[in-house]
């Protein structure tokens, strides 16, 4: 057998219960590993059903970075021979439009991502999402509510553009003599230490890989540092930042760095942009 990428379309949680323990309980029975992993909302209804079963199977919440999602279930194929089974909820209410946005595209890389013997069922609340990301989940997953999606794409989802900064945004262009500049106005705009190092590492790529020079925009949006970097490079590895570089590999690791230590990346042609609480909003 070959990746499985289903989606299960639920009205409240009688309806969730009765998608997921029969899937669990199927998966349990058969000898296969099971991970569970989905928002707290979602997972303690599902362990309190589960009794006794919950022993037998992983239950852990979701990484709120999408694209921190597909190395964590790279590690759980990996780590088992044979069929393996999760339950992944990536895409929830209260998301926000970029995080939507990301979640959705990892949705579908997910199909690019494996085709070993792993089967992932992938909740979507009909009653707290919208009719589009709804939709969505018909192109991204072969299987929905059991039946097979006659919306199904199996290519990555084409990139959607980013939002211009904002006017007011700080400017600063660089090239490798002036990075340093660079830090610093993360720093003075009043990033944290892992958010001044992801802005660096993805400043790094741009004048290593993308023309020598690169232009940092930086703003404040509700209560996220926003930091948009943007270079003459195009990034043609639909995974990028997303697969755990290997330990001797020389270079490679700046956006799987920036991934590691920010709450979103956005990776497009010509642009990276991170994105990452500030202190008092993650008190």
């Amino acid at each position: 057998m070959a990746f499985t990428h289903q989606a299960l379309r639920y009205h409240g949680t009688d309806e969730l219960l009765a998608g997921i323990l029969p899937y669990v309980r199927a998966g349990l029975q058969q000898g296969e590993p099971v991970r569970v992993a989905t928002r707290a909302e979602t997972l303690e209804p599902v362990r309190a059903a589960l009794g006794e079963d919950a022993a037998r199977v992983e239950l852990v919440e979701i990484d709120r970075n999408p694209a921190r999602i597909i190395p964590f279930w790279r590690e759980f194929v990996e780590s088992h021979r044979g069929p393996v089974r999760g339950i992944g909820e990536p895409v929830y209410a209260g998301r926000g439009p970029a995080e939507l946005v990301e979640c959705q595209l990892h949705e579908s890389l997910l199909n690019v991502a494996f085709d070993e013997d792993f089967t992932l069922l992938c909740p979507y609340d009909a009653d707290g999402l919208s009719e589009q990301v709804l939709h969505e989940a018909c192109r991204s997953h072969a299987v929905v509510d059991g039946e097979p999606s006659a919306h199904f794409r199996e290519e990555p989802l084409p990139l959607a553009p980013l939002p211009p900064p904002p006017t007011g945004s700080r400017v600063l262009g660089f090239d490798l003599e002036s990075l340093s500049e660079v830090r610093q106005l993360v720093r003075e705009a009043g990033g944290e230490p892992d958010f001044v190092l992801a802005v660096d590492e993805v400043a790094i790529n741009s004048v290593q890989h993308g023309g020598g020079r690169g232009i940092v925009r930086l703003w404040r949006e509700d209560d996220d540092l926003v930091c948009d970097v943007r270079d003459q490079g195009i990034i043609r590895d639909p995974l990028a930042g997303r697969m755990r570089p290997d330990v001797d590999a020389f270079g490679g690791r700046g956006l799987w760095i920036a991934n590691q230590v920010c709450e979103l990346v956005q990776i497009r042609p010509g642009a990276v942009r991170v994105r990452t609480g500030l202190p008092h909003r993650r008190r």
